[in-house]
């Protein structure tokens, strides 16, 4: 299981990095493009925007505090990926997500002078332009927090009522 979510956590941060390129050499140059509208309404844009910073651009050009953030961040998914992602898929899936995400956005930073490359705008109401790789992030983090709030202690003790009878027996 722990080789399919390595699988999993390249092939999400290669398809961010490909989404990236299509933006960088497609949607730059024209800026925005229509992405999802019903009827007039415009729902979501392709705009491309490079940013400095995380999440609605907090910590802008605070580069190598964000690179050392999610590189602890990511350990800390990396260690509970390896030491408990075998208690739940959900809980592979939540850090796979996480991990793929940090490692797409982790790229840019490292290697496009320190800019993240969003491209989807919501625009339905006005929200922050982001990323496949905030995607994952977000919706990973959103997986652990189901996962350890509700699923983990369940099985915390259901753990705990195998070992009494055990010790028991």
């Amino acid at each position: 299981m722990l080789i399919i979510a390595f699988i999993g956590i390249v092939l999400l941060a290669v398809i961010d990095q490909l989404i990236k390129y299509w933006a960088i050499n497609v949607l730059q140059p024209v800026g925005t493009m229509p992405f999802i509208r019903i009827g007039d309404m415009e729902i979501m844009d392709l705009t491309y925007l490079e940013n400095d910073g995380a999440v609605f651009s907090s910590f802008s050009g605070m580069r190598w505090f964000l690179v050392f953030v999610t590189v602890a961040l990511m350990a800390f998914c990396l260690y509970w990926l390896i030491r408990h992602g075998k208690k739940s898929r959900l809980l592979t899936c939540s850090l796979m997500l996480i991990l793929g995400g940090g490692i797409g956005n982790l790229i840019d930073r490292l290697f496009r002078g320190g800019l993240v490359v969003d491209y989807f705008e919501v625009k339905l109401f006005h929200f922050a332009v982001f990323n496949f790789a905030d995607c994952c992030v977000v919706i990973g983090v959103l997986l652990f927090a189901i996962y350890f709030f509700l699923i983990e202690p369940k099985i915390a003790k259901e753990e705990k009522i195998v070992k009494e009878e055990k010790s028991n027996g």
